[in-house]
Formats: C-alpha cells, sequence, structure tokens
C-alpha cells in the first residue's frame, strides 16, 4: 500500500490559560527536511519531536507548526518599574512634557518591560503531546487517502502499457516480414544478381540484431514486478522508481531497435504513459 508524500494535519488543544494549534504539512522531497516553528519555551523538546515525526512519516519536506495563543489574564511580562522611571527622569532634562507622553515613550525603550522565563508544565506537555500524535495520525491517513489514488493511476497506466506491448507482440512477425521485404526491394534496385543462399544468410544476421524477444520478456517481467511492488505492505516509492527506470530501458531498446513506423508509434504511446508514471512516483513516500 504506498502513501503519498503529500498531506496535512492539524489538532487543537484548549488548555485552562491558552489555546495551542498544532499544524503538520508535506510535500515531496528527497529525503525527509523538516522546518519546526514553535515557541520557545517548547523548544527544549524539539530534538524529540523531530525523532517522532522523522520516524512517523519518514521522508518529505515538512513543515510542523504549534502555534499559541493567550485566552486567559495571565502574562508572564512586567513593567521594569526603576528602569522605566530612570527614562522618565532622563526624558525630563530632554524634552518639556506630560508625565504620560513620557511614560509612552519610555516604555518603548529597551529593558522597559521584563519576561519571566516560564518553565514547562510536564502535564500540560503530555497534554500537547497528545495533540501532536492525533495531529501525525491524521496526515498519515491523509497521505494513505493519496497515496490509493496514485496507485489507481499507476495500475491504470501499467495496464495501458501492457496492452500496448501485447500489440507490439502481435505486430513483430508483420515487422520482421517488412523489414525483409524492404531489403529485398534494396538489393533489387541496386539491379544486381546476388546469391539467395547469401542473402539469406546476410537477412537473418541483420534480423537478429534487431531481434526484440528478450527487450518483450524483460519488460513483461518489470511491468509485473512493478504491480506486485505495489501491493506490498510497505510503501517504497524509491523502489518504483528504480523499476520504471528499468521498464524506459527495456522501451527505448524496442524503439530502437524496431525499425518499423507502426511499431514506433506504440513504442511512444508506451513512453508517454511512462514518463506521466514516473512524474507521479516523485509524490510516492
Amino acid at each position: 500500500m504506498i502513501h503519498s508524500m503529500t498531506g496535512y494535519g492539524k489538532s487543537v488543544l484548549q488548555l485552562p490559560t491558552k489555546k495551542v494549534t498544532i499544524e503538520i504539512k508535506s510535500l515531496n522531497s528527497k529525503n525527509l527536511d523538516l522546518n519546526a516553528r514553535m515557541p520557545s519555551i517548547y523548544r527544549e523538546k524539539e530534538l524529540s519531536l523531530r525523532k517522532l515525526i522523522g520516524k512517523q512519516l519518514e521522508r518529505g519536506k515538512i513543515d510542523f507548526s504549534i502555534y499559541v495563543e493567550s485566552t486567559g489574564e495571565e502574562t508572564t511580562s512586567e513593567v521594569n518599574e526603576p528602569v522605566v522611571k530612570q527614562y522618565i527622569k532622563q526624558l525630563k532634562n530632554v524634552v518639556n512634557g506630560d508625565d504620560t507622553e513620557l511614560l509612552k515613550m519610555a516604555v518603548r525603550f529597551p529593558d522597559a518591560l521584563s519576561t519571566a522565563r516560564e518553565d514547562i508544565d510536564e502535564n500540560e506537555w503530555q497534554a500537547i503531546l497528545d495533540e501532536i500524535k492525533a495531529a501525525l495520525k491524521r496526515i498519515d491517513t491523509y497521505r494513505l487517502d493519496e497515496g490509493k489514488v496514485l496507485e489507481a493511476d499507476f495500475r491504470d497506466r501499467i495496464q495501458n502499457i501492457d496492452e500496448l506491448l501485447d500489440r507490439v507482440i502481435t505486430m513483430d512477425p508483420e515487422r520482421i516480414e517488412a523489414v525483409r521485404e524492404r531489403l529485398r526491394k534494396g538489393v533489387e534496385e541496386l539491379k544486381e544478381k546476388v546469391d539467395e543462399n547469401r542473402f539469406e544468410q546476410e537477412l537473418v544476421f541483420y534480423i537478429e540484431k534487431f531481434d526484440i524477444t528478450e527487450e518483450k520478456v524483460r519488460l513483461k517481467n518489470h511491468l509485473e514486478y512493478f504491480i506486485k511492488s505495489l501491493d506490498s505492505v510497505d510503501s517504497n516509492g524509491k523502489k518504483l522508481g528504480f523499476i520504471s527506470q528499468e521498464i524506459g530501458r527495456e522501451i527505448n531498446t524496442i524503439g530502437s531497435k524496431s525499425n518499423y513506423a507502426p511499431m514506433q508509434k506504440l513504442v511512444v504511446q508506451m513512453k508517454d504513459e511512462l514518463e506521466k508514471i514516473k512524474e507521479q512516483l516523485l509524490n510516492v513516500l
């Protein structure tokens, strides 16, 4: 069962004095690229969160965010009275103004407000961690649903390539005969007498060079292996990518050896289906 690397998960936790919102977004990437944004109070938990998210999501460009909105009357910022009074005293020596206007100016200066460092409440953090895990489950479900859509598309396109290959196999005897006839006409146009036995020997040698029997068998096997890999328990986009490269190699070889326009048209159609598969494989975990 394949998973997409594209996903979104969100969870909201209401605490007595704050509302905590967790968001996780992911896009496709060759490796794990995790960007974490959170209030400074939770920074000490960042390493353990990175391990948790990396283990769950494995790969992708991931944006993880914790937003905190205060809903209570508590605040960690206080007016630094001695500093503000000193600012007002100095301002009176510079300008004339009432105390209210001077106070407005003073509170804008550095250190006018002092912020007490908060310590993490472990019970609160456990509640937040539970919501993070819930958001991870939601993004995992999202990725699985997206993966089902991709899988259906892959199966359709692999089937299309397989059907085109069957047409190539059916057409091959016709191609060989067309190549044989074209060579014979070429010799006749030279208006030269040739040894029939010698001609047949050279013809057999020439046709063997353009034989695609091995490529047809290998391509069939690669298509079956691709479907088998789709049915596996693990989602492995890189493995499917390698198989698609092998599929492309056999299709290209058939195209270069075909030397027959109707077959080359089928090859172009196979290439088109494969390119669409490769584009979508970039989104597979």
